[in-house]
């Protein structure tokens, strides 16, 4: 029996329940889930071991602590995403600009014309490459973003869209990059991560290494394949066939890095790989999405003291709006997306229609819900299949609607 440590306001018990259960039934070997509400953290458990060993010599269990963090895969590009937005907030960024006038180089292959906004809603059309990225190039910030820069689109940009699971940050990172003078992992750093308090890195410091927990890839377990009455729950046959056809958008896009980075690499933990390669606690996920939409705690503070948003108003509608929905080029599901970040779907189920922010690849998940004024963030060790969600972090949310009074 896993211990579930942390704490529950009154009122969310059920919640405690359920990140229970994803370990019973759901083949949870060590996560963390936090909630905010309106200003307050009403929820903060973790439990489970953080370095796992699967396959060969057992090891002695590290047990999940409360500032065990984890690589977030994908729930990076919201981070990533929101870096870009603050500088168009500040007035240093014009969204609708030629990316190719803060990145002359991006021209390239017909892409003279490609605004920011593009890049950020997944419509600027190279979420592959033709020659992938090698582990070297992914630790060389320059190599990565010239090979993006250079890369021809794979259809008009503007006219489709299509997730770009690598090349996403790339593309953003390197505007941030020629806006600012900073690296996007500094800019994150110094102007969102550390006026919040927040224990969320693109780009691992050396003296945080050792509270990372380790990836570890699972199949889904039998009660993640099976939805409601047991109606048993498959991807549909050509969504099987674009990820298993080598020559697909869809299998070239995530092969963009070939042979894929060991993410429990120190070395790739260290590097700037704002797609993917973002590492933090749940608390801090949950916190910063609550800052988007000003439900987050001032840090250093008075209680009950809230943080200004991130964002002003009329540049987050924009950015949270759905920008793009329909066939995604590259998921071949419909999907949904505003500047950056996911829309709440049945592709990427979040807790309302007004939800956005983003889930990583294995499961872990953050997002912001302002008409709720909820900030959540679940984080875990345990990959299991799929790219928008999975059943755990779905058993989290369901309990939240509920402790919510919503059905």
């Amino acid at each position: 029996m896993v211990e579930i440590r942390g704490e529950t306001a009154e009122g969310f018990e059920p919640v405690r329940e359920a990140f229970a259960r994803n370990f019973r039934e759901y083949g949870e070997l060590g996560a963390a889930f936090a909630l905010y509400l309106r200003g307050r953290r009403v929820v903060d458990l973790w439990a489970g071991d953080a370095r796992p060993e699967v396959g060969g010599r057992p090891a002695p269990a590290v047990p999940w602590t409360a500032d065990t963090a984890q690589v977030l895969r994908s729930v990076t590009k919201g981070l990533t995403a929101t870096t870009a937005l603050l500088l168009a907030e500040r007035g240093q960024l014009d969204l609708d600009a030629p990316v190719a006038s803060y990145w002359p180089e991006f021209k390239a292959a017909g892409k003279d014309r490609v605004p920011v906004r593009w890049l950020l809603s997944h419509q600027a059309g190279v979420p592959a490459l033709d020659v992938p990225l090698r582990l070297e190039d992914v630790l060389t910030w320059e190599r990565a973003a010239a090979a993006v820069a250079a890369q021809a689109p794979a259809w008009e940009p503007g006219t489709a869209h299509g997730y770009h699971p690598y090349t996403f940050g790339w593309l953003v990172g390197e505007v941030v990059r020629r806006v600012s003078g900073r690296t996007i992992g500094r800019y994150f750093a110094e102007e969102i991560a550390r006026p919040l308090g927040l224990d969320l890195w693109i780009g691992l410091p050396a003296g945080a290494a050792p509270r990372v927990g380790r990836l570890v890839d699972l199949p889904a377990p039998e009660g993640a394949r099976t939805g409601p009455g047991g109606l048993r729950l498959r991807p549909k046959q050509s969504v099987r066939d674009a990820y298993q056809d080598p020559t697909s958008l869809t299998a070239r896009a995530f092969a963009s890095v070939r042979p894929g980075v060991d993410l429990n690499d120190p070395a790739v933990q260290a590097a700037e790989i704002p797609g993917a390669g973002g590492i933090g606690t749940a608390r801090s996920v949950a916190r910063f999405y609550a800052a988007l939409i000003g439900a987050a705690d001032r840090h250093g503070g008075a209680p009950g003291e809230t943080h200004p948003p991130l964002l002003g108003a009329e540049l987050l509608a924009r950015a949270v709006g759905p920008v793009v929905s329909g066939p995604d080029r590259v998921l071949i599901v419909n999907s949904t997306f505003g500047l950056g970040y996911f829309r709440h779907s049945p592709t990427a189920l979040m807790a309302s229609p007004a939800s956005f922010g983003h889930p990583g690849r294995g499961g872990s998940l953050g997002f912001a819900d302002p008409d709720l004024g909820i900030g959540f963030g679940y984080v875990t060790n345990g990959m299991q299949p799929g790219v928008t969600g999975d059943v755990r972090s779905r058993n989290l949310i369901r309990a939240v609607r509920g402790c919510l009074g919503l059905t």
